[in-house]
């Protein structure tokens, strides 16, 4: 797969590649030697509060992804970024294929909309209250865990089950009660109202359409029928043959569990083109010698062109402690057609050369209060 990159980009002139010294972190790439190994429940919603903004609107809730072929770049990314650092995202599970297969030490993944707060909230509970992925499946969709499931079963075999397994109101409202005993008792988080609410809003959506349930289906829309369920996300290939989804396997999946175990995928509310919330995780990085691996940013950048406010975002990406392979994973149209994936493709580049070419730079960051 070829490295793509954005018409708006263009060539970069040589000159960028020989002052791309002046940007970057020392050459340890994906430094993560003093981050946390894990954070006490106070810390990751500290850390979580000081990071945010107030939230904002996006047109969709944007439960699950609709990029299909998101899978196709893993191997050229694991080809030259090594495991460690720190992966940044936004969005909802698309992230998770990506950080099983990157294996970052911190996961940090923002969004305008407070909703995929909730969403990654129910997510943390439903991995740490799950042994493996046939329980996690079972319990992210509100299902009984059909017989004959295990840690053997493939991803294909545990969503043709999931597909016919049995729900029901009362089952629903037991399930919700052990995601929320989890965050409020065990992890002691002092979620409000809202919060509450918003992850039952997300879990109601996952047991109301369950495997088939895709990006259109909480606002009513059908998605047609080449719509990307989560059923096919997590079946898809890499169009090499080979499964790399998060739920290909129980070493996959346990790359998430353990990090959800430890407090280190945090949900953060913020603008990519906002005044706080990258600066903020940049000056923490700094503060832990820290760098970031990778950032995905899906096709963000189309509507932060459209609103002008792109160079906005390069400013703030400016101060986050970055290395010469940092890399922005991304979203585009003009990919492979169809309606399944929206006709998204799947592209990556390196940041610094975004930095340097287009006069990127911030002002001091913020510290998290």
């Amino acid at each position: 797969m070829k490295v793509a990159s954005m018409t708006r980009r263009g060539v970069l002139a040589a000159a960028v590649v020989l002052s791309l010294c002046a940007v970057v972190a020392p050459r340890a790439a994906s430094r993560a030697a003093d981050l946390p190994a894990k954070l006490t429940d106070a810390e990751f919603w500290q850390l979580v509060s000081n990071f945010s903004e107030p939230g904002g609107a996006f047109r969709s809730d944007n439960l699950l992804s609709n990029e299909i072929w998101f899978q196709s770049i893993v191997p050229d990314l694991k080809s030259y970024l090594k495991p460690g650092g720190v992966y940044l995202g936004v969005g909802p599970e698309q992230n998770f294929t990506y950080i099983a297969a990157l294996q970052p030490k911190m996961v940090i993944i923002f969004d305008i909309r407070r909703g995929n707060l909730h969403t990654h909230l129910m997510y943390k509970a439903v991995f740490e209250l799950s042994a493996d992925r046939a329980e996690y499946v079972s319990l992210l969709f509100s299902r009984k865990k059909p017989a004959g499931l295990g840690p053997k079963s493939t991803a294909q075999e545990l969503f043709a089950a999931m597909g016919t397994a049995a729900t029901s109101e009362e089952h629903y409202q037991a399930n919700f009660k052990r995601l929320v005993d989890q965050l409020t008792k065990v992890r002691k988080l002092p979620l409000v109202q809202e919060d509450l609410d918003g992850i039952d809003y997300v879990y109601r959506n996952f047991q109301r359409y369950g495997p088939s349930i895709t990006y259109n289906s909480s606002t009513g829309g059908g998605g047609g029928r080449n719509s990307a369920t989560y059923a096919s996300l997590m079946t898809a290939d890499d169009g090499r043959g080979e499964l790399r989804s998060y739920l290909a396997s129980e070493a996959l999946f346990g790359v998430l569990k353990a990090l959800h175990t430890r407090n280190l995928v945090l949900p953060v509310v913020g603008d990519f083109a906002g005044p706080k919330a990258i600066r903020a995780v940049g000056a923490y990085l700094k503060t832990q010698g820290a760098t970031v691996t990778a950032f995905y940013l899906s096709n963000v950048e189309q509507y932060l062109t459209q609103n002008g406010v792109w160079q906005a975002f390069c400013n703030s990406v400016s101060t986050l402690p970055l290395t010469d392979d940092s890399t922005f994973i991304y979203s585009q149209g003009g990919g492979r057609g169809g309606g399944r994936g929206g006709g998204l493709d799947s592209s990556y580049r390196r940041i610094v050369p975004d930095v340097k070419f287009y006069g990127c730079t911030g002002s001091a960051a913020l510290t998290p209060s």
